[in-house]
Formats: structure tokens, C-alpha cells, sequence
């Protein structure tokens, strides 16, 4: 079960960075807080419109690690929070979780499936 203030941040807007690793650096990526779904299993769904160096860089190693956060929400020493999300990382672009996001999100191309494995509060 993912922490009550993390669902509190993803109900506000906010920027979320979505960090992967590249053959020969890291690469950073932007969505937003909105653009966040939790599925019944508690995986981030993200829509991707292009990321397309992030797909590349999570077939050859599925480690993501994402930051967000929101100044409408209290965090560990007053107002605005944030957090660090570690998982694995996966597109699909068909079955159920494409299905549900492309409903949503009628641009998307592929849904960013991500498998969390450990959310710490960093503010």
C-alpha cells in the first residue's frame, strides 16, 4: 500500500521526472502528477506520447526511478512534500492497462507500466 500523503501529491498537480539509464548516461523525462493512474495492483500507469529514448533505455534495463511532489500537500517539515520512487519499468501498448489509459488519454501510444519496489518521502 503506497503511503497517503504519495496518493494526496498525485491528486495535485505537480511535474513528475522519470530517470533512466542510457548506454552512456542518464536520461530524464517529464509527465505531470494528473497523468499518474494506480492500478488494483499498485503499479504507476503512465501515458507515453513519445518517450522514446526512455522505451529504449528500459528495454535494456527496466530500473526507474521517479521524483514528485506537490507544495499543496505537508511533508515531513511543514508545507510541500516530495517523494522517490524506485521500480521496474515496461511499455505495453495493448491489453487491459493500454486499453484503460487509452480511454483517458486518447493521444497516448504506449502506456509506461511501472512495478514500484520502494517509495521514500524525501521532504
Amino acid at each position: 500500500m503506497l503511503p497517503e500523503p504519495l496518493l494526496k501529491v498525485m491528486q495535485n498537480e505537480g511535474v513528475v521526472a522519470i530517470a533512466t539509464q542510457g548506454k552512456d548516461e542518464p536520461h530524464l523525462v517529464n509527465t505531470w502528477n494528473s497523468y499518474l493512474t494506480l492500478s488494483a495492483d499498485q503499479r504507476l500507469l503512465i501515458p507515453a506520447g513519445r518517450m522514446h529514448t526512455t522505451e529504449a533505455n528500459i528495454s535494456s534495463n527496466p530500473k526507474v526511478l521517479l521524483t514528485l511532489g506537490s507544495r499543496e500537500v505537508s511533508g515531513l517539515h511543514g508545507p510541500g512534500t516530495g517523494f522517490l520512487i524506485r521500480g521496474q519499468g515496461s511499455f505495453v501498448t495493448s491489453g487491459p492497462d493500454f486499453d484503460g489509459m487509452k480511454a483517458k488519454f486518447t493521444w497516448l501510444r504506449a502506456v509506461l507500466v511501472i512495478t514500484i519496489e520502494s517509495v521514500t518521502q524525501t521532504l
